[in-house]
């Protein structure tokens, strides 16, 4: 399919115009005009562009990609390398942040919960970005915790008591420890998020909320891969998830 056309049907399935974020949403860097091959991941990383290039992919399609509010413009060092092998090898990076987080259909938030078994109720937040709901069935905490560890493969920071009742949830991917003490408003029994920050800890401990940290990188890899999933049934590309591993 044509460029322009991948990013024309990308902006209007993701709806990048009713956010404010803090990057452009869409095509970030220019490469070739036909795409059949496309390589999906988390950030747009130097390893996930070698991946990519070795893939022989038209399109990078990620979720963090550049040109972030209040960074240093300059294309200078480990910027000049990313973007210098993306216009060496002729690469298109498409790359869609809050949409990303909050499709219904194919977003951070949408396809972790559908991992961990939650049923959406609703949403809070700016924007609406985060989403709280309810498990099929009561559990606890230290229960929870398992089957989150389990699904994302990865063993979660825990905050609170393991064997304090759990039925509803409130999560958001990604860095949104900011969203805590609204979680807590909607008398939720716990909050999953990527990342915790000192403070926070302190909260749950107060509020009796049990915060989950389960990894920004881990609990953001699905909406990325469910959307080449979705992009490769349609217009029957080629498509790979390529994982760069990251602790954090």
């Amino acid at each position: 399919m044509e460029r322009a056309e991948l990013d024309a049907y990308l902006a209007d399935f993701l709806q990048v115009h009713d956010f404010r974020d803090y990057c452009p949403n869409g095509l970030q860097v220019e490469g070739r005009a036909e795409i059949g091959r496309i390589v999906t991941g988390v950030t747009a990383s130097a390893a996930l562009v070698e991946a990519a290039v070795a893939a022989e992919a038209d399109a990078l399609i990620v979720h963090h990609g550049y040109f972030w509010r209040g960074e240093d413009g300059r294309i200078t060092g480990m910027r000049r390398r990313r973007i210098g092998m993306l216009l060496a090898h002729d690469l298109n990076l498409f790359a869609y942040h809050l949409p990303l987080d909050v499709h219904p259909e194919v977003g951070n938030n949408v396809t972790l919960a559908r991992r961990l078994g939650l049923t959406a109720a609703g949403h809070f937040g700016e924007q609406n970005i985060g989403m709280h709901g309810v498990l099929a069935a009561d559990t606890t905490l230290g229960r929870f915790t398992e089957l989150v560890g389990r699904q994302i493969a990865r063993a979660p920071l825990v905050i609170g008591d393991a064997a304090r009742p759990v039925r509803r949830v409130a999560w958001c991917t990604g860095g949104a420890q900011g969203l805590f003490e609204q979680a807590i408003a909607l008398g939720v029994d716990a909050y999953i998020s990527g990342e915790i920050s000192e403070q926070t800890v302190h909260a749950a401990r107060e509020s009796g909320v049990a915060y989950i940290a389960a990894g920004h990188h881990a609990t953001e890899r699905y909406g990325v891969q469910a959307l080449g999933v979705h992009l490769a049934q349609r217009f029957r590309l080629q498509q790979q998830f390529i994982d760069i591993d990251n602790p954090v």
